[in-house]
């Protein structure tokens, strides 16, 4: 089995470069700008202490979501001032030894949690612009190793081929001038691992594949503001879960179809083994390749020591598999809907030494 040398362990920033502030709730004409509020959080959120505090945690890698508009000001022109802070932060990771992903987490047109008018999938000069960026990336950390390239963070549930096409088109245009840069690649339908069949497998081995777990989305997301689903059934779940008619109510009363759970007897960690079948399939089917598990977490206000046994299920469930894994979240802003924050919003100390040991696969039995 293929390591992914570095990699095994990681963390995800979020709140910083992304999810900084919530766009479903800006009018469109403000989507795509940056204010003042915007660069002063840029400059002050995640310094070099965060660095070393997710170090000292015990992880070898962070993966680092940032998003279009932060860094490129117009079409095929990029601002300095932001990609001085990416520029700086792999810095300051490979001086303390850590590897970095630069996770492409939102881009115009693939927007995972609102809609657009135009998608990235319908507009030849939005790819262009996709693969430029990579192609400004690829220029500005040419001699940084280290750094591997995640293409786009969860595609939507769009026809394959379109962003396989895609995928394929960055791949060789990095290649042109990059032959062993490690690339990350998902599958669509937000990086389900039930879509990795239809993900094209390269001919290339330092193109390393990912995909995402937040199943069940009902307790994951539990009460999230972000999906109407869980703000309308407004309630708590627990994991595991015994009593499955809890889950079977949120689709009853959502959508009057319990099907979807007619056949679970138990929330569970045999419950996870099917979800992460797909993942392990794919692994089977393709033994000289790396599968990287590169996002998966709790809502933050689900109850502790459900966060913990989820958690504690699917990082077995990967360690079996020799799946390397990097955790969702570090920290999270106070008004992202959907905060998956591992740390205090002050301290930035770990909420749960327990959640700490499950993640380093300390105390996964």
């Amino acid at each position: 089995m293929k390591k992914f040398e570095g990699f095994e362990r990681g963390m995800g920033i979020g709140g910083w470069l992304t999810n900084y502030k919530r766009f479903n709730v800006l009018p469109m004409d403000k989507r795509l700008e940056l204010t003042i509020g915007d660069y002063e959080h840029f400059d002050s959120y995640i310094t070099e202490w965060d660095i070393i505090n997710i170090k000292n945690m015990g992880f070898d890698h962070i993966r680092l979501g940032f998003d279009q508009i932060v860094l490129e000001e117009s079409p095929f022109t990029y601002r300095e001032r932001t990609m001085a802070l990416v520029e700086g932060f792999v810095d300051l990771c490979e001086k303390h030894g850590m590897g970095i992903v630069l996770n492409l987490h939102k881009c115009i047109g693939n927007y995972c949690d609102i809609e657009e008018s135009v998608t990235l999938f319908d507009s030849n000069e939005l790819q262009e612009r996709f693969i430029a960026l990579w192609l400004e990336l690829e220029r500005r950390f040419s001699s940084k190793g280290a750094v591997a390239f995640e293409l786009l963070n969860e595609v939507r549930d769009i026809e394959p081929s379109l962003w396989n096409d895609l995928a394929e088109r960055t791949i060789n245009a990095i290649r042109a001038i990059n032959k062993t840069r490690k690339i990350i690649v998902g599958p669509t339908c937000w990086n389900n691992p039930n879509k990795l069949h239809a993900l094209k497998v390269f001919d290339d081995e330092n193109v390393i594949y990912t995909f995402h777990v937040y199943d069940p989305s009902e307790f994951t997301h539990q009460r999230g503001v972000l999906h109407w689903t869980k703000l309308y059934y407004n309630r708590s779940l627990t994991y595991p879960c015994d009593d499955i008619e809890r889950y079977r109510d949120y689709y009853m009363l959502l959508f009057n179809n319990d099907k979807a759970y007619s056949h679970i007897e138990r929330m569970d960690i045999n419950y996870m083994r099917e979800i992460l079948e797909n993942a392990i399939s794919f692994m089977r089917a393709n033994p000289d390749k790396i599968l990287w598990c590169g996002e998966f977490g709790t809502i933050r206000h689900a109850d502790m020591a459900s966060r913990e046994n989820w958690m504690r299920d699917v990082i077995k469930i990967l360690k079996e598999n020799g799946i390397p894994y990097s955790v969702w979240n570090y920290l999270s802003t106070p008004n992202d809907g959907n905060r998956f924050s591992l740390v205090d919003d002050d301290t930035r100390h770990i909420l749960s030494e327990r959640m700490l040991k499950i993640i380093r696969g300390d105390d996964v039995e």
